[in-house]
C-alpha cells in the first residue's frame, strides 16, 4: 500500500465508518477489514491518528483499528502477519512525538505501544525504555505527562507477563530503573506538595496526575521487579521509608501496600508495626476525623485486616515448627494488638461504623430490595465501607475472640428490654450490637444463651409493630437466621414460625431475611402451606435478579426437606416457572436457580413430574446442547434435572428421547460432567433399553470407543459399567449394538489387565455375554482367534486360565456369583 495514495483514500474510509448512517457505515467497515491484512496499512493509520488537524473521531477509530490489527497481526507466527520491516518503521514512530493533546486518544497509544512492547521489548525494541526515561524527563507538562503514561502502561504490561524468561527480563528491568522510577516519584511528591500552597488548582491536578502515574509505576516495579524486596536497599530505603506519612494520605499508596503485602509477606514484616500505627490512628481514633474520606477508610481496613488474616505471619501450633520469619511477623502483631488497642477497636467498628446512615435508612425505606442486594452483593467488601467494616470485624473477633468476647456481652447487657421507639440514637447503637452479635454467632456460641434471649428478648422485639421499629425488626430476624444453624432449640421453631408467618405480610421484610428462612425446616404441617404460598407470592413481587434468586434458593431447600409433602402447593409455582424462565433469558444465574428449583421439584413430584414435560424438557435441551452459548453456565444443572427427570420418569417419551442427541457432543468434553453422563446413559438404558440401543447404540458405541482411547483408569470403568448395563437388561441387542467394544475387553482379559477395578469390570461384561448370549460368546471367540492367529480351543483355555487366576479381583459378591456362573455355563460343552 503506496503512502501517499493510500492515506486519503483511508481517511475517507474512516471517515465513512464513523457515521450514524448503517448504509455509509457498513461498507466502510467491510472496506477496512480487507485492508487489514494488506501491507502499509498500518502505517497510513499511523499518520492518521498522530495528525492533530484531523477529525477527533476519526483518529480515535484509526488508533482502535491499529490497537486491534496488533493483537491480530504482529506476531510473526500469525497469518498475515506484518513484515519487520514495516513493524520496525511504526515502532519508531510510535514514540517520535509524545504530543497528544486528546486525553482518551493518548490513554489508547500509550496502550497500543503497551501491547507491541508485551511482544518486542527488550529484544526487538531495546530503544523504547530509554526513549521513555528521556522523554519523562523533558520540561514541557504535556509531553512529560504522555511519556509518563505510556512509561506506566509499559510497565503494567510487562509486569503482568509470567513466563519464567518475562520475569526475569523484568527483573532485570526493575533493577536497572528502580532508583530513577523513585527519584521521578519524589520529584513529582515535592512538586506537588509546593503547589498545594500555590493554590492554582489547575497545576494541583496536572501535578497530583504525574504523581500518581509515577507511584502506579513505582508500584508495578516494586511489587513484581523483585524476588526478595526487603533484601534490596534500594526498594527498603526509597520507597517505603522516604516520605511514607505523606503519601499515605494519597489513596494510590495503600493499594501498593495491599499489593506488597499480598505478593512478598515476609518482605512486609519491617512495615507491619508502622501500616498498623497509621491505619488504625486515622480509622479508629479522632486523628482521622474530618481529614479521612470513605475509600481511604476502606484501604486502612483492607490493610489492618490482610496483616490480620495473613498466614504467613500465623505460627504453627508447635511454636519450634515455625520459621524465624513467621514468628518475627507474629511477635509485631501481639506487642501492636494489646487490650485497649482492641478493645477500642472492636467498640468504634460497632458504636462508629455499624451504625446505619441517614442515606441508608432512607434507601432501605425507598427500595428495601435493591438495599439488600448492594449490602450483600459479591466482593463489596473490598471497596464498600460497610461489607469492608463487617469482614474486619469478623476476622479480629475470630482471632482475638478470648480478649473481645467480653466486651460485645457487656455491650449486649446494656441494651436489655425494649428501646424507647422515639430515640431513634438508641435504636441504632441496638442494631449495631445485634449485627455484631449476628456475625461473631460462632464464636459467641458457649457465651450467650441464645435460646433464653430469643424468647425474652428478641421475640418481643419482633412484634412491636412501630414504623420506626422497623430496621430493628429486620435486624433482629436476620440475627436470628445468623443463629438459627449455631444454636436454637427445635422446640422454639412453632414460637418462630408464628412470627415469620406474620413478617411474610411485609415484603419489605421479607427480602431481608430470606437467609433465615432457609434454616429452617418447613415440616410443620400448619405452616407448610402458608410458607409456601407467601414466598410463591414474593417471587412474583420482588424484581432485582438476586431477590428472586435467594426467593428460589429458599423455595428449592422448602421443597427438598419436605419432599412429596410439597405437592398440593406447587401449582401455582409450576404454572409461574416457565414465564420467569422467559424473562431470564438475559440472566443466565437466575437461570441456574431455576433449574435448582426444578431439580427438587421434579423429585418432589415424583412420576407426575411426567405434567411438567412441556417445559421441562426444553430447558434441559437448551441447558445441555454445547452449540448454544448459555450451556457454560447451565450444562452442570441441566445434567442434574435430565437424571432426576429420567429416575422420575414412569416411562420412556419420544421427546425425552430425543433430547439424548445432546450427549454425544457432551461426551466428546470429557469434562467434569461426563460421571453425570454415564448416569443419564444407564438411566435410558434401563427405563427403555431396546428402543434407546436401537435408536442411538451406534453412535454411543463411537463415542465409547475415542473415548476408551484417552480417558482416565476410572473413566474406562464407567464406560464399561454401561456396556455391561445395556448386555444385562438387554442380552440379545446389548451385544450386537456394543461389538466394536467386546474385542477391546477380551484382548485386556487374555494381556491380563493390571488395574483390578478395569479387570473386574473387563470380566463382568465378558461373564454377561458368556453367559446370557451363547452363541454371539462364539462368534467373538472366533474373531478373536483370527486376530491372535491361535485355535479357537487355545485362546479359551489361555482366557479361562487367566479369568480363575484373577477371580480375586473380583471384590462384589453379585460379580464373582456371575463370572462363576459363566465358568460353569462352559462345562457342558464339547469343547475340551
Amino acid at each position: 500500500m503506496d503512502l501517499n495514495s493510500a492515506s486519503t483514500v483511508v481517511l475517507q474510509v474512516l471517515t465513512q465508518a464513523t457515521s450514524q448512517d448503517t448504509a455509509v457505515l457498513k461498507p466502510a467497515e467491510e472496506q477496512l477489514k480487507q485492508w487489514e491484512t494488506q501491507p502499509g496499512f498500518y502505517s497510513v493509520l499511523l499518520n492518521i491518528f498522530t495528525n492533530h488537524t484531523l477529525d477527533i473521531n476519526v483518529r480515535w477509530l484509526a488508533v482502535l483499528y491499529f490497537k486491534h490489527g496488533i493483537d491480530r497481526y504482529w506476531r510473526r507466527v500469525a497469518p498475515h502477519a506484518l513484515s519487520e520491516e514495516e513493524k520496525t518503521t511504526l515502532r519508531a514512530g510510535l514514540i517520535t512525538n509524545f504530543n497528544e493533546p486528546i486525553n482518551q486518544i493518548a490513554t489508547q497509544i500509550a496502550v497500543l505501544i503497551a501491547k507491541v512492547a508485551r511482544l518486542d521489548c527488550p529484544r526487538q525494541w531495546p530503544e523504547l525504555i530509554p526513549t521513555l526515561i528521556e522523554s519523562v524527563k523533558v520540561q514541557d507538562d504535556l509531553r512529560q505527562h504522555r511519556a509518563l503514561l505510556t512509561f506506566y502502561h509499559v510497565t503494567k504490561t510487562l509486569a503482568s507477563k509470567r513466563l519464567a524468561a518475562d520475569r526475569k527480563l523484568f527483573y532485570d528491568l526493575a533493577s536497572g530503573i528502580y532508583n530513577f522510577a523513585c527519584s521521578l516519584w519524589n520529584h513529582h511528591t515535592d512538586t506537588f506538595l509546593q503547589q498545594v500552597s500555590s493554590g492554582n488548582e489547575a497545576a494541583i491536578l496536572s501535578s497530583l496526575e504525574r504523581t500518581l502515574l509515577s507511584l502506579k509505576v513505582l508500584r508495578k516495579l516494586t511489587v513484581n521487579g523483585f524476588v526478595e524486596p526487603h533484601k534490596n536497599m534500594e526498594v527498603m530505603q526509597y520507597y517505603f521509608c522516604k516520605n511514607f506519612d505523606v503519601v499515605l494520605t494519597i489513596i494510590l499508596f495503600t493499594k501498593v501496600l495491599l499489593d506488597f503485602l499480598d505478593q512478598h509477606p515476609f518482605s512486609f514484616t519491617p512495615l507491619i508495626q508502622r501500616s498498623l500505627e497509621f491505619s488504625v490512628s486515622y480509622v479508629f481514633t479522632e486523628v482521622g476525623e474530618g481529614v479521612t474520606f470513605e475509600r481511604f477508610i476502606v484501604q486502612c481496613m483492607n490493610l489492618i485486616k490482610m496483616i490480620v488474616k495473613n498466614y504467613a505471619y500465623k505460627p504453627s501450633k508447635n511454636f519450634e515448627d515455625s520459621s524465624p520469619e513467621t514468628l518475627e511477623a507474629h511477635k509485631i502483631k501481639m506487642a501492636f494488638f494489646t487490650y485497649p488497642t482492641l478493645t477500642e477497636i472492636c467498640r468504634r467498628l460497632v458504636s462508629h461504623y455499624f451504625l446505619l446512615t441517614e442515606e441508608e435508612l432512607t434507601m432501605w425505606e425507598e427500595d428495601p430490595e435493591g438495599f439488600t442486594v448492594e449490602e450483600t452483593g459479591g466482593d463489596s467488601w473490598k471497596y464498600s465501607l460497610r461489607p469492608c467494616t463487617e469482614v474486619l470485624f469478623i476476622d479480629i473477633f475470630h482471632e482475638y475472640n478470648q480478649t473481645l468476647t467480653p466486651v460485645l456481652l457487656e455491650m449486649m447487657q446494656t441494651l436489655q428490654g425494649p428501646t424507647n421507639v422515639e430515640d431513634m440514637n438508641a435504636l441504632l447503637i441496638k442494631d449495631a450490637v445485634y449485627n455484631a452479635v449476628g456475625l461473631a454467632a460462632y464464636e459467641l456460641f458457649d457465651s450467650v444463651d441464645f435460646d433464653q434471649w430469643f424468647k425474652n428478648q428478641l421475640l418481643p422485639e419482633l412484634q412491636v409493630i412501630h414504623n420506626r421499629y422497623k430496621p430493628l425488626r429486620r435486624r433482629v430476624i436476620w440475627l436470628i437466621g445468623q443463629w438459627i444453624s449455631v444454636k436454637f432449640k427445635s422446640d422454639l421453631r412453632p414460637m418462630l414460625y408464628e412470627a415469620i408467618c406474620n413478617l411474610l405480610q411485609d415484603q419489605d421484610l421479607v427480602v431481608c431475611f430470606l437467609s433465615a428462612l432457609k434454616e429452617l425446616v418447613f415440616k410443620v404441617s400448619p405452616y407448610l402451606e402458608t410458607m409456601f404460598t407467601l414466598l410463591f407470592q414474593l417471587l412474583q413481587q420482588v424484581t432485582e435478579c438476586d431477590t428472586k434468586m435467594h426467593v428460589l434458593h429458599v423455595l428449592s431447600c422448602v421443597i427438598e426437606r419436605v419432599n412429596m409433602q410439597i405437592r398440593p402447593y406447587v401449582g401455582c409455582l409450576v404454572q409461574y416457572l416457565p414465564l420467569l424462565w422467559k424473562q431470564s433469558e438475559e440472566h443466565n444465574m437466575l437461570r441456574c436457580a431455576i433449574l435448582t428449583t426444578l431439580i427438587h421439584l421434579v423429585q418432589g413430584l415424583g412420576a407426575d413430574s411426567k405434567n411438567l414435560y412441556p417445559f421441562l424438557l426444553p430447558v434441559i435441551q437448551l441447558s445441555t446442547d454445547v452449540s448454544q452459548p448459555p450451556h457454560v453456565y447451565l450444562l452442570e444443572d441441566g445434567l442434574e434435572l435430565w437424571l432426576v427427570t429420567l429416575e422420575n420418569s414412569p416411562c420412556i417419551t419420544p421427546e425425552l428421547l430425543r433430547i439424548f442427541q445432546n450427549m454425544s457432543p457432551l461426551l466428546e468434553l470429557s469434562s467434569e460432567n461426563l460421571r453425570t453422563c454415564f448416569k443419564i446413559i444407564n438411566g435410558y438404558i434401563f427405563l427403555s433399553s431396546t428402543e434407546f440401543l436401537q435408536t442411538y447404540a451406534v453412535g454411543l458405541c463411537q463415542s465409547f470407543c475415542e473415548l476408551l482411547k484417552e480417558i482416565t483408569t476410572e473413566g474406562q470403568v464407567q464406560v464399561l459399567k454401561v456396556v455391561e448395563n445395556a448386555l444385562k437388561v438387554n442380552p440379545i441387542l446389548g451385544p450386537q449394538m456394543f461389538q466394536p467394544i467386546l474385542p477391546y475387553v477380551f484382548k485386556g482379559i487374555i494381556e491380563g489387565e493390571r488395574y483390578p477395578v478395569v479387570m473386574s469390570t473387563y470380566l463382568g461384561v465378558m461373564g454377561r455375554v458368556l453367559l446370557q448370549n451363547t452363541s454371539f460368546f462364539s462368534s467373538l471367540l472366533n474373531e478373536m482367534a483370527h486376530k491372535f492367529n491361535q485355535e479357537m480351543d487355545q485362546l479359551l483355555g489361555n482366557m479361562i486360565e487367566m479369568w480363575v487366576d484373577r477371580m480375586d479381583n473380583i471384590t462384589q459378591p453379585e460379580r464373582r456369583k456371575l463370572s462363576a456362573l459363566a465358568l460353569l455355563s462352559l462345562l457342558p460343552s464339547d469343547n475340551r
